[in-house]
């Protein structure tokens, strides 16, 4: 085949890449997926050693904890909550609201690549799980029932969380 046939698919070509390095140089990514977390893997006994019992049973068992019992439900200072588990920065009290659950409530992650959400078919019930993007802990649910500017409501187990004031 002769080079003239080619021209018009070799100019395309020179065209996309010229685009997709214009792109990468503006610092955005033509890709729609998050940035990843480094992950944290521990084993079952070093996990145990390293958390309280309910920590564990929360973080590592997918359990829950009983509504208006926990340290942050009703906490009102500044600062950020990180995972019990790993430290990763999960929500800050900027974004905490009042949902009435009894459960400390965020409309937002501080980073949404910092939370990931899992299809729970549980308790016959379909729910959206939240778990840390670093070392999968269980960390709660989030509803669509949140307040602006999400919508969202991540309602999110105390003992899941450790505060760090500002």
């Amino acid at each position: 085949m002769a080079l003239s046939h080619w021209r018009p698919l070799i100019a395309l070509t020179i065209v996309l890449a010229l685009i997709g390095g214009a792109i990468a140089w503006q610092g955005k990514s033509t890709s729609s997926s998050p940035a990843k977390v480094a992950k944290v893997t521990k084993s079952d006994a070093e996990w145990q050693r390293m958390l309280t019992k309910e920590q564990y049973r929360i973080l590592r068992e997918k359990g829950t904890e009983r509504a208006f019992t926990g340290k942050y439900w009703d906490h009102h200072e500044r600062g950020v909550y990180v995972c019990a588990g790993c430290d990763l920065a999960l929500f800050d009290s900027a974004t905490k609201f009042d949902s009435k659950t009894g459960w400390p409530s965020f409309y937002a992650p501080t980073r949404k690549e910092h939370v990931e959400s899992v299809r729970d078919t549980s308790h016959g019930m379909i729910r959206t799980e939240v778990v840390c993007a670093r070392c999968g802990g269980h960390l709660g649910h989030v509803f669509g029932d949140g307040p602006k500017p999400t919508g969202l409501r991540y309602c999110i187990n105390s003992a899941s969380l450790v505060f760090l004031k500002k």
